[in-house]
């Protein structure tokens, strides 16, 4: 095939068929999990409660550095009702690493709060109980609520009221490259890759998105000559950098 015909097919992957999208979806999802067979959230944690509080702090931060402040954190207010407890500037002091900490200090003991007075001190398993909840999107809830699936604290936990597809920057970037997500907007993207991955493996497919936007599909310079998925990638011909990117990066610039 020529490669401007290759190109002009690249170019537009809105205009592909449902079924062929859902196709090529089901190729991805097995060469991802080829690849990473076993998927463990980065975030260190111990139950529930505190994976809530670590993806609360890992807003505009690394996981690396939520992983060095935790330990501390969680030694001094292991529970809700050690964190409801806590006076704000000793947890600021804590978590200042991670970038906006009096916010991020607030959320994390209003939270606390909250579990203690109307959740018995137990994180809730439903997304629309989850979001009442300081600090609290669908994307923070969809960690919940996957890892119910995936971690040791969680196994043998089918029940994840709400449960949908945990959409971060790797996700986001990776699902436009792809061609399976044709948005910016997280709630629109999370729409869309549902109605392409099949429900059983809306948990860990998120995370081996993200396993593969850091190592593979990078925001600056991805590895688009050596992929795996470059067959199945619309953007390969592009080196990473799609028309239809370009276009909502300008549109973003100037509204």
């Amino acid at each position: 095939m020529p490669a401007s015909s290759r190109t002009r097919k690249a170019a537009s992957p809105r205009a592909e068929r449902s079924a062929r999208r859902w196709r090529r979806a089901l190729r991805i999802i097995a060469l991802l999990r080829e690849r990473y067979p076993r998927v463990r959230l980065p975030l260190a944690h111990r139950d529930p409660f505190q994976l809530l509080v670590a993806t609360i702090l890992s807003a505009q931060c690394t996981d690396a550095m939520v992983n060095r402040v935790t330990p501390m954190l969680f030694e001094r207010y292991p529970t809700p009702q050690a964190m409801a407890a806590a006076r704000v500037r000793d947890v600021e002091q804590i978590v200042r690493p991670t970038g906006f900490f009096r916010q991020k200090t607030k959320a994390i003991i209003n939270m606390s709060r909250s579990l203690v007075e109307r959740f018995s001190g137990r994180v809730p398993p439903r997304m629309e109980e989850l979001l009442t909840l300081e600090g609290v999107g669908r994307k923070t809830a969809n960690v919940i609520l996957s890892a119910k699936r995936l971690e040791p604290w969680g196994r043998g936990e089918d029940r994840a009221d709400g449960l949908g597809i945990v959409v971060d920057t790797h996700v986001r970037r990776v699902s436009q490259r792809l061609g399976l997500a044709s948005t910016d907007d997280p709630e629109k993207i999370e729409e869309q890759l549902m109605s392409v991955i099949p429900r059983q493996e809306w948990d860990s497919f998120s995370l081996r998105l993200i396993y593969f936007g850091r190592e593979v599909c990078t925001a600056k310079r991805p590895m688009c000559l050596t992929c795996p998925l470059k067959r199945l990638c619309p953007s390969a011909p592009f080196l990473g950098n799609p028309p239809w990117m370009r276009r909502r990066r300008r549109a973003r610039r100037f509204p």
